[in-house]
């Protein structure tokens, strides 16, 4: 659970930063490789799952890092939180250009992935350098609403289908262990064997990114 490259980033640096955090609910299956030959479980009978994440726009702030003044109903301890840990990873872990929050609360691993795939800018997985930012990381987490993991799986469920329709014949599905989701994804992370960079792979992604619901990007 500690992969250490940055070509599969949106996964990556969630596990990296969350493999020191007992708090954390899930653990994934993830990495980069050959997505040809092999088999996937082929659970696929699925309960019906939304399409699309729950929208949530990215929220704006000024230079300063300043929070919008429409924080989400219910969330706003979440939220405030995680605006918290974006604002320490501006300052203190050297990232100027770390992304807002949503309003949902969850951060933008979309724009964090393409931070984390600068050379040298691996950090943006690890709570800045020498995990500067890993108190306020650890605070965002254990301030996350509880999550349906029922729900979560079936759409983790969908969008492991989804890659597999797309090409990915290698993505494997999530399993449910203790009550949690755990995350699908490479079936050998220890030696990925899904190539995380083939145009088909990132087709594929894209193709599929609706599947997941919101705060699980990153997750498979």
């Amino acid at each position: 659970m500690k992969p250490t490259t940055t070509s599969r980033a949106t996964a990556r640096l969630r596990l990296i930063a969350l493999a020191a955090l007992p708090v954390l609910a899930f653990s994934a299956a993830c990495g980069g490789g050959d997505d040809s030959a092999g088999g996937a479980q082929k659970n696929d009978e699925i309960a019906s799952v939304p399409d699309g994440p729950s929208a949530s726009r990215s929220a704006t702030s000024d230079a300063g890092g300043t929070a919008p003044s429409t924080a989400p109903a219910g969330k706003s301890a979440f939220y405030d939180a995680q605006l918290k840990y974006v604002q320490c990873m501006r300052t203190k872990g050297g990232y100027k250009d770390y992304p807002d929050p949503k309003l949902s609360g969850h951060l933008d691993w979309s724009k964090i992935e393409e931070i984390s795939s600068r050379p040298g800018q691996n950090e943006a997985a690890k709570g800045g350098k020498n995990g500067v930012c890993g108190p306020e990381l650890q605070q965002a987490m254990l301030a996350e609403p509880k999550r349906d993991q029922q729900k979560d799986y079936e759409s983790m469920l969908a969008h492991a289908k989804c890659m597999r329709d797309n090409g990915v014949s290698r993505f494997t599905n999530p399993t449910m262990s203790g009550g949690n989701a755990q995350p699908g994804g490479d079936p050998n992370p220890a030696s990925p064997t899904i190539d995380h960079t083939s145009p088909t792979y990132k087709q594929a992604r894209e193709a599929c990114k609706t599947k997941l619901l919101d705060g699980l990007d990153g997750m498979q």
